[in-house]
C-alpha cells in the first residue's frame, strides 16, 4: 500500500529535513554534512555537530569525508571508460590482466567482480586481516592475502559482497590504463568534472577542511582506530564532500564521462545464473520505495558513515557524510526518509499490531542456508527477537502474522513463509537493499541458553582492562556495580556474564569471551564471534 502523495514547499521541506538531522545529530558530537538537490538545484545543505571534538571545531557543510565503499561507484565508472576506450571488456576473465591469479578452475570475469558474484572471499571478512589495520600494504600484499582462500561459490550462482573484488577491479584499471588507481581517478573523473576536493585518502598528506573520524567509546566517543588508507584502495580509500557528490550526481545526466547507454548498464541489477535478480548492478544498489527507482550506496571506514542516493526519474540526490561510525541513526535510513519527503511520499514507521504470544512459538527455531545457522528466532514472554550469526539481537514486531519488522530499525523485515499445512519452513530476511534471501527452518533447537553461574563481583577487577585486537584498536572490559561489561570500538556496551572463570558470554551479541591466565592473573583473551576468533593481549 503505498503511502498518500503530499508534495510540500520548498520551505516546508526544508523544515521537515531538519528537524529529522536535529534529531540525529547532536550539537556536541560528532555530525554530518547533507545536501538534498532535485534537477541540479540543491533544495537543502546544511551541517550538523562537530567535525573535531578535540578542538571544537562545528561542522560545515563543505567539509571532507571518507567515503568507504560509496568508492565502489567511481571505481565501476573508472571500468567502463576503459571499456568504452576498447581497453578491456567486461566479459574478459580476469587472468587476462591478472595472468597468475588463482581462479580454482572458475571462468572469473570483471563483470563478477563489478556486481559481487564473483565468489571471491572478501578480505574484510578474514580474522588475518584485523590485526593489520595499521600496516601499509601493497596492493599485491592485499591480493596475496585472500587470493588462495576457498571461493565462497561458483562465480554468477551467489550474491555476496566482495571487497576482494573491488581490490582486483582497481588493479585492473591500473593494467588497462597504465597509471596508479589514485591518478586515474583524479585525472579521469575528479579533474574533467571540477571535484576540487575529492580525491584518494592519504593520513600523511595535508587536506584542508577534512574532518576527524570518531568511533562509540566507553563512556564517549574515542578517536576511530587508526586504517593504512592503502588498504581500502578501490573497494574504499576515497574522500569527498557533499558539494563534490552533487557535482558527480549531475554529471551522471548529462554524459560527460561515458556514453548513456554504458552508463545505464551499471544501474540494471544483475541476474543470477537461476536468472534471480540481485538488486545490484556495478557499484550501485537498485532499490524502490512507493513505485519509484531508487539507485544508492552506503560506505562505512573506520570513524566514517555516509550514503548517496539518486533517484533518477525525478533527478533528486540525497547526500549524507559522517565522521562517526556508530551504528545508529543509519545514514542510508535517514537518506530514504528525505528522499520519501522530496517524492511527497513520506516514509511511514510501521505500526504493529498484537498477536497472540503463544502463535510466536511456531517461529521460534534455526533458520539456515545449507548446515549454517543465520538466524535464531527466540522468545522471551510476550515478545520475540531475532539474532543473525555473529551479531546482536534484536527485538521484532508484528506487521501481520507473517511479517515483522526489527524495531531498532524498521526498514528491515522478516516473513515467515508456511508450506500447504500452515507449518512455518523458512523466514524472507529483507534489508534496505540487495535481494531478499530465504532461510529455510532447520530441524534443529535453538543452542541451549547459557547459563551464568555466581562468580563474585569482587573477583571481577582481574578482568577489567584494555586488551589489544590489533595495533590500535581496544576491547575495553569495565566493571559497573555488579556487572561486568565490554565494548569495541563503535559498538555499544554490552553486558557479559560467567559461564566459568575464564569464559564468559553476551546475551545482547552473539559473542563470547575466553580469559587467558598465566601465574594467576589474566593475560589476555580471545574473543569468539561468529566465525571469527580474536587473540587480543592485555595491555593495562
Amino acid at each position: 500500500m503505498e503511502s498518500p502523495k503530499r508534495n510540500l514547499s520548498d520551505e516546508a521541506l526544508t523544515k521537515a529535513i531538519d528537524a529529522l538531522l536535529k534529531k540525529a545529530y547532536k550539537r556536541t558530537e560528532p555530525g554530518a554534512a547533507v545536501l538534498v538537490a532535485r534537477k541540479g538545484r540543491g533544495i537543502f545543505r546544511k551541517a550538523y555537530g562537530m567535525a573535531d571534538l578535540e578542538l571544537g571545531v562545528p561542522m560545515q557543510p563543505n567539509m571532507v569525508f571518507r567515503l568507504g565503499s560509496i568508492t565502489k561507484q567511481f571505481t565501476a565508472v573508472a571500468i567502463l571508460m576503459l571499456a568504452e576506450q576498447g581497453k578491456l571488456a567486461l566479459s574478459d576473465e580476469i587472468t587476462v590482466f591478472l595472468p597468475d591469479y588463482p581462479t580454482h578452475g572458475h571462468k572469473i570475469t570483471i563483470e563478477h567482480l563489478l556486481t559481487h558474484t564473483s565468489g571471491i572471499k572478501s578480505y574484510t571478512d578474514m580474522p588475518e586481516w584485523f590485526p593489520l589495520w595499521r600496516k601499509d600494504l601493497t596492493v599485491q600484499e592485499l591480493i596475496d592475502m585472500f587470493k588462495n582462500q576457498p571461493m565462497d561459490f561458483a562465480p554468477g550462482e551467489r550474491w555476496k559482497y566482495s571487497n576482494s573484488g573491488y581490490i582486483l577491479l582497481g588493479t585492473i584499471i591500473e593494467k588497462a590504463s597504465g597509471k596508479p588507481y589514485p591518478q586515474f581517478v583524479q585525472e579521469h573523473i575528479f579533474k574533467p568534472l571540477g571535484m576540487k576536493h575529492s580525491g584518494y585518502d592519504d593520513s600523511a598528506r595535508i587536506i584542508p577542511r577534512r574532518v576527524h573520524g570518531y568511533s562509540k567509546g566507553t563512556d564517549s566517543y574515542i578517536n576511530a582506530p587508526y586504517l593504512s588508507m592503502t588498504q581500502p584502495y578501490a573497494a574504499g580509500a576515497l574522500i569527498s564532500s557533499v558539494d563534490d557528490l552533487a557535482i558527480w550526481d549531475k554529471s551522471l545526466y548529462i554524459n560527460k564521462l561515458l556514453r548513456p547507454e554504458t552508463l545505464q548498464r551499471a544501474f540494471q541489477p544483475y541476474r543470477l545464473a537461476d536468472g534471480q535478480s540481485t538488486a545490484y548492478g556495478y557499484g550501485w544498489a537498485i532499490t524502490s520505495y512507493e513505485g519509484h527507482t531508487f539507485v544508492e550506496h552506503g560506505g562505512g571506514i573506520n570513524g566514517f558513515l555516509g550514503h548517496a542516493l539518486r533517484i533518477p526519474q525525478e533527478r533528486i540526490f540525497v547526500a549524507i557524510l559522517t565522521n562517526r561510525d556508530s551504528p545508529l541513526p543509519m545514514p542510508d535510513t535517514l537518506a530514504l526518509k528525505i528522499a520519501a519527503l522530496m517524492i511527497g511520499q513520506p516514509y511511514r514507521e510501521p505500526r504493529a499490531i498484537a498477536l497472540d504470544p503463544n502463535m510466536f512459538d511456531a517461529y521460534v527455531g534455526v533458520y539456515q542456508v545449507s548446515d549454517k545457522p543465520e538466524w535464531m528466532i527466540s522468545r522471551e514472554g510476550d515478545k520475540l527477537f531475532a539474532q543473525p550469526s555473529g551479531g546482536s539481537r534484536a527485538e521484532i514486531r508484528s506487521i501481520s502474522p507473517a511479517e515483522f519488522f526489527v524495531v531498532s530499525d524498521s526498514v528491515t523485515r522478516l516473513k515467515f513463509v508456511r508450506d500447504a499445512a500452515g507449518i512455518v519452513i523458512a523466514v524472507e530476511a529483507r534489508r534496505r537493499w540487495g535481494r531478499v534471501k530465504t532461510f529455510a527452518k532447520a530441524d534443529k533447537l535453538l543452542p541451549m541458553a547459557r547459563q551464568a553461574i555466581m562468580l563474585g563481583p569482587a573477583l571481577y577487577s582481574r578482568y577489567v582492562g584494555k586488551y589489544e585486537l590489533a595495533p590500535g584498536v581496544h576491547l575495553i572490559i569495565s566493571q559497573e556495580g555488579n556487572q561486568l561489561a565490554a565494548q569495541v570500538p563503535g559498538q555499544d556496551k554490552v553486558e557479559i556474564f560467567p559461564e566459568s572463570e575464564t569464559l564468559f558470554f553476551a546475551r545482547a551479541v552473539d559473542a563470547q569471551l575466553e580469559f587467558l591466565f598465566e601465574s594467576g592473573g589474566v593475560v589476555g583473551l580471545v574473543l569468539h564471534q561468529g566465525k571469527r576468533e580474536l587473540p587480543a593481549k592485555k595491555v593495562k
